[in-house]
């Protein structure tokens, strides 16, 4: 039998960040009770059938330069990143 305790869990393992286990825009569409741009992104998000939820950030401002979206909608999304990327 081995002796498990003398090995470390992450031997061998890369560290995975939080918002890797999370795709950008499942967690964008969960911020929609959130206020601001933030929220209002997530909000219209909900109703876009098009909306790319296991994106990452370029894939969701692709959408929005696809859809037309006002200029708030791609500062939203920098500052969504940054939020989702502390997670």
């Amino acid at each position: 039998m081995s002796d498990l305790s003398s090995r470390s869990w992450t031997d061998g393992a890369e560290p995975v960040a939080a918002s890797a286990a999370v795709p950008f825009g499942r967690w964008l569409l969960q911020q929609a009770d959130r206020g601001g741009f933030i929220g209002q992104l997530a909000t219209i998000a909900k109703s876009d059938r098009g909306f790319p939820k296991d994106g990452g950030p370029d894939a969701v401002r692709k959408r929005l330069g696809d859809t037309g979206a006002d200029p708030e909608m791609f500062d939203a999304v920098d500052d969504a990143e940054l939020d989702w990327a502390s997670f």
